[in-house]
Order: structure tokens, then C-alpha cells, then sequence
């Protein structure tokens, strides 16, 4: 997980890093799973997959670095390897679960749920939220990053594996298009270009 040299922690250390490090981070590392997943059942288990990949590679984390960071890597990768699986598997519908479902007396036709978390929902406005949601997930996880989690350029070009330029002309292009897809309700806002 890291270019670091291996520290080897005691079981108790390792609980201790665990807890002390890591933990704190976990509400932000669902904020992300989840604005990467729109499931919040795929963000719970993205997040529990990241946990255990810290905890099995805890070893190749140096305490005194930014353990979020190093979270938000593993994370990021965690989703990327589950997103080129899902990709080349063919969708799979249950039938007989969605037949069930319809023909059910508890269906309401006129509201689907909407999967989103109440809190994460009210952190951003609906027109923002849906704009954000809009981007490629490159585009998408520059601006979560940087304008949402506050992370630096190094620290981005480390959690994505890219070089700081690409990190630069990513999130511009991200914000101009974010911008773009937000101008008609900025202006119904009241406010001008």
C-alpha cells in the first residue's frame, strides 16, 4: 500500500493505531464512499473493505503520516478494482424479487426512494448535489477531494496515483464543468456570470 519501509507494530500497537489513526476518519471516509457509490449499502461495505485492507496492511503505515490520506487511497483503490469488476460482469436482476415486490400491496407508485443518506443529502443542495453527481468519477473525486475533504495537490496526487499536474488540470476542468452544469440555477439564484 505504501513506498514506506515495513514497521512491524505489536498486536497491541496495531489496535492502537487502528483506533487512534483511523478511526476518527471513518465519517469521512463514508462521505466519500458514498458520494463515489450513491448506495448506501455499497458505501457501507466500501468502507468496511477499506478498514480491513488498513488493518491487514497496517504495517505499511507510518504513524505520524496522514493516515486519512492513506485511507482515502486505499478506498479510492477499493473502488476502482470493484468498479472494473462489476463492469465486465453482465447485470443480474432477480425477477422474481422485483415480481414480488410490484405485486405487493406495499408498493407506492408515486414515490421511489431515493437511496440517499438524510445527513448527506442536507450537506449540499439538491441542484448541487445532482451536479456534482453528473461528473465522470475522475472529475467527480478531484472535486470531493480538494473542495469537499480539503486535502492538498501532494496529497491528492498521492490518494489518486497521479502526477500534481494532472491533479491541477483535472480539478480546473472538474470546477469549469461543475460551473457549467450549475450556471442556469446559479442564475435563477440571482446571481450573475
Amino acid at each position: 500500500m505504501s513506498d514506506n519501509p515495513r514497521q512491524e507494530y505489536s498486536e497491541q500497537e496495531a489496535a492502537q493505531v487502528f483506533d487512534e489513526e483511523f478511526m476518527p476518519h471513518i465519517d469521512a471516509m463514508y462521505n466519500f464512499a458514498y458520494r463515489l457509490t450513491f448506495d448506501e449499502d455499497e458505501a457501507k461495505d466500501l468502507v468496511q473493505e477499506t478498514y480491513l485492507k488498513a488493518f491487514r496492511f497496517i504495517n505499511s503505515f507510518q504513524q505520524g503520516t496522514n493516515a486519512k490520506a492513506w485511507l482515502f487511497r486505499i478506498l479510492k483503490n477499493s473502488f476502482i478494482n470493484d468498479f472494473r469488476k462489476k463492469s465486465k460482469q453482465p447485470a443480474k436482476v432477480d425477477y422474481q424479487e422485483v415480481e414480488t415486490y410490484y405485486n405487493s400491496d406495499d408498493v407506492d407508485f408515486k414515490g421511489t426512494s431515493d437511496l440517499r443518506v438524510d445527513t448527506v443529502k442536507d450537506m449540499l443542495g439538491d441542484e448541487i448535489s445532482n451536479a456534482l453527481n453528473s461528473l465522470a468519477v475522475d472529475f467527480r473525486t478531484v472535486i470531493i477531494l480538494c473542495d469537499l475533504e480539503g486535502f492538498t495537490y501532494e496529497e491528492m496526487a498521492k490518494i489518486l496515483d497521479i502526477p500534481i499536474g494532472t491533479v491541477r488540470s483535472r480539478l480546473h476542468r472538474a470546477r469549469n464543468l461543475l460551473k457549467d452544469k450549475l450556471r442556469s440555477y446559479a442564475q435563477s439564484m440571482g446571481y450573475d456570470n
